[in-house]
């Protein structure tokens, strides 16, 4: 599991209280799907809904901050983020702060995207 900290404080990022954002170390490895319809695991997504047509916009946004903010281990992120997609969304993403902090810290060209898209 890869927890994010600040460089040189050790203070972990929460996705929320007693949950440690978990970021993997490359977006690259993220292939996740790029369309259709997936189905996430109850762990990620808690309501009986739990299809995303990732052909629908707000769909995709949705399920990305799902799996974002709920992901306990890296292979939940490789198997449902694609790194170009999430590039893409990034700026449109509803993300607790310190899931957004964690990302972006690990990964500065999310916090480009952010700042392009400003």
């Amino acid at each position: 599991m890869q927890y994010a900290a600040a460089v040189g404080t050790g203070v972990v990022q929460l996705a929320r209280p007693g949950r440690p954002a978990v970021v993997t170390p490359t977006v690259a490895e993220l292939t996740g799907p790029t369309r259709g319809v997936v189905a996430l695991p109850l762990r990620l997504m808690w309501g009986p809904d739990r299809d995303f047509d990732l052909d629908d916009p707000d769909q995709l946004l949705w399920m990305y901050e799902n799996v974002l903010r709920e992901a306990v281990r890296s292979d939940d992120l490789r198997r449902f983020v694609n790194g170009r997609v999430l590039h893409r969304v990034w700026p449109a993403l509803n993300l607790p702060r310190g899931v957004r902090a964690a990302w972006e810290r690990r990964h500065p060209s999310l916090a480009a995207a952010d700042r392009r898209a400003a």
